[in-house]
């Protein structure tokens, strides 16, 4: 899974980037430091697994994992070529959901590329960005479309989506908010538009309000109240508290946030949240070898889970071994799981749920 974080030159995007992916990535108070897209490739925290490998003492444990990439901060005119714009553009592409990280700290010390905190302001600067960008490729859709209409009348019902989204994007709209169909959303997805894209607005506080917690500023609100509008997610962090953990081994953390009162880092946030937006799942495969956790879409089949582990599983499929992880952890084996019958024999048609525990059964 590719997440792009994108932003405003010192938003904190890539101060933020540094913290959760410990790449270190350069970080300065001036615009254009991020020119080529960091990557940074963080495991995902599953304590399920470490429950498997103690019950199977396995020789290894395996995480599911996320792809960080840091885009260079984007200005007004990007999608005209501005600033290094075009090329942020099409790092934006290449990614499943936008994190952007939108400034609501207030620090005289660090410069705003338009001279004042305004939530709002930036994240329209971006999310127009994104409009004008995807405006051109309908654009030339809609001229393609009416010149295949006239050989094939099936094109009407593409070519009234398209201009439904023109009339969206000329309004200022991103298609992510749109009120569209199921079969409409098919068809978008084919288009590859960046303002249909799945969100995260990352609000970047101080240490000081992320702290204090129990009541948001009055930037959070405003992002908030904005992001209901497209159905978007929110999270609240500071990117330098976030620096802070990163610089701390496992127990300090631990320590390091309760102190603080906080529940969770702002990594953590990030993941559940980029796991709630795309609708994204995890199953479990557990052995002597090794213990594992896979990613998949919410909804797949067994067939198509089995083929994220390797293609020749999923041709040659015959059933699924399943087993609900909380019931595998009460009865502590899969020996007494499945004298209490717990452990089910899945076809073609059953659909994976979030930590089932599976061996495949296939023959090729």
């Amino acid at each position: 899974m590719k997440l792009g974080i994108v932003g405003l030159p010192n938003v904190g995007k890539s101060t933020l980037f540094n913290a959760i992916t410990k790449a270190g990535a350069e970080s300065a108070n001036y615009p254009f430091c991020t020119i080529e897209p960091n990557v940074g490739v963080v495991s995902v925290p599953d304590e399920r697994l470490n429950v498997l490998h103690e019950m199977y003492n396995s020789k290894k444990t395996v995480q599911t994992a996320i792809e960080f990439y840091d885009i260079a901060g984007l200005v007004k005119g990007a999608s005209k070529g501005e600033g290094l714009g075009n090329q942020f553009l099409s790092h934006i592409r290449e990614v499943a959901s936008i994190i952007h990280v939108v400034r609501c700290f207030e620090d005289e010390n660090v410069v705003h590329v338009d001279g004042e905190i305004g939530p709002l302001k930036d994240i329209e600067t971006i999310n127009l960005e994104l409009i004008f960008s995807d405006e051109e490729i309908i654009e030339r859709r809609i001229t393609k479309t009416r010149k295949a209409l006239k050989g094939n009348k099936k094109l009407q019902g593409e070519l009234e989506i398209l201009e439904k989204i023109k009339t969206t994007l000329e309004e200022g709209i991103s298609v992510r908010a749109m009120d569209l169909t199921e079969d409409e959303w098919n068809f978008v997805k084919t288009l590859q538009l960046l303002s249909a894209k799945p969100i995260i607005y990352c609000a970047n506080v101080s240490e000081d309000d992320l702290v204090e917690n129990n009541m948001e500023n009055k930037y959070v609100k405003e992002v908030r109240a904005f992001a209901k509008t497209e159905n978007a997610e929110v999270v609240v962090i500071s990117a330098k508290i976030e620096q802070e953990i990163a610089e701390l081994e496992d127990e300090e953390r631990d320590a390091f946030l309760e102190e603080l009162g906080l529940k969770e880092s702002g990594l953590d946030k990030l993941i559940k949240s980029s796991y709630h937006l795309l609708d994204l799942i995890s199953f479990l495969t557990a052995g002597p070898e090794e213990v594992r956790a896979w990613t998949i879409k919410r909804g797949t089949k067994a067939p198509q889970a089995a083929g994220k582990i390797h293609s020749d599983i999923e041709r040659g499929f015959i059933r699924a071994e399943t087993i609900a992880f909380e019931d595998l952890k009460d009865h502590g084996s899969m020996a007494a799981a499945k004298e209490k019958g717990l452990v089910r024999l899945e076809g073609k048609d059953y659909v994976v749920q979030d930590g089932d525990v599976i061996l495949f059964r296939f023959n090729v």
